[in-house]
């Protein structure tokens, strides 16, 4: 099981994590547990990156299992929950989690919002919901590093934080969501000099990126 993270907001979590799924074989399966920015539909409110997920995965479950907290406000959730009277609590989001066919299938992921360090209100992160799984089953963590200026910090900062807690990166992903990045191919290098765990591809910058697009790029 993998949680995909990223060094920001829209550092490309749902392409990376879509590619993945395309990629892997046998029974797979995507979840993201929580989501802002959802749009309202006559089933309710739906995520464009749970259903990314959804659409790459063959086990087949509810949505309100694939993505069990959903606000509509493009806002960081806990904000979102503060203003609907809704609670996040790091055990609570373990508990919205289909364990059993995640731990069942024989490529999972689940993805994150925002980066490791999403709040969810009362002094807990996201990152202590995977902490609180990683002591039930093996979890590995993927690093999702949005190309831009700014990322080699982005990117430190966010290994950083993810060792000091006790968890194993198992790889990081480079994505151009810059495509006017000035010294890319120097920042890359960097990159690679600095991260302590295996690189896993370098997706450029796509005009219309796609799960397949991206899985080319991929070497996991």
């Amino acid at each position: 099981m993998y949680f995909i993270t990223g060094t920001d907001t829209d550092s490309g979590k749902t392409l990376v994590s879509s590619a993945l799924l395309h990629s892997a074989k046998g029974n797979k399966m995507g979840v993201k547990p929580i989501a802002s920015g959802c749009e309202q539909t006559e089933n309710g409110l739906r995520n464009s990156d749970a259903l990314a997920l959804i659409a790459e995965s063959n086990i087949k479950l509810e949505y309100h299992q694939i993505n069990p907290v959903a606000f509509k406000p493009a806002i960081a959730p806990h904000i979102a929950a503060m203003q609907q009277g809704v609670m996040l609590t790091a055990q609570g989001v373990v508990d919205t989690l289909p364990l059993t066919e995640l731990a069942n299938a024989d490529f999972a992921l689940i993805e994150g919002a925002g980066g490791w360090r999403l709040p969810l209100g009362n002094g807990e992160y996201l990152s202590d919901s995977v902490k609180l799984l990683a002591m039930q089953q093996q979890v590995g963590i993927i690093l999702v590093v949005g190309m831009k200026l700014g990322c080699l910090n982005h990117a430190l900062l966010t290994q950083e934080a993810i060792l000091s807690d006790g968890l194993k990166i198992v790889g990081w992903v480079a994505n151009q969501v810059d495509p006017d990045m000035a010294y890319q191919d120097e920042n890359l290098a960097t990159l690679k000099q600095m991260m302590s765990s295996d690189f896993l591809g370098y997706v450029a910058h796509l005009s219309n990126p796609n799960a397949k697009q991206a899985a080319q790029f991929i070497n996991f």
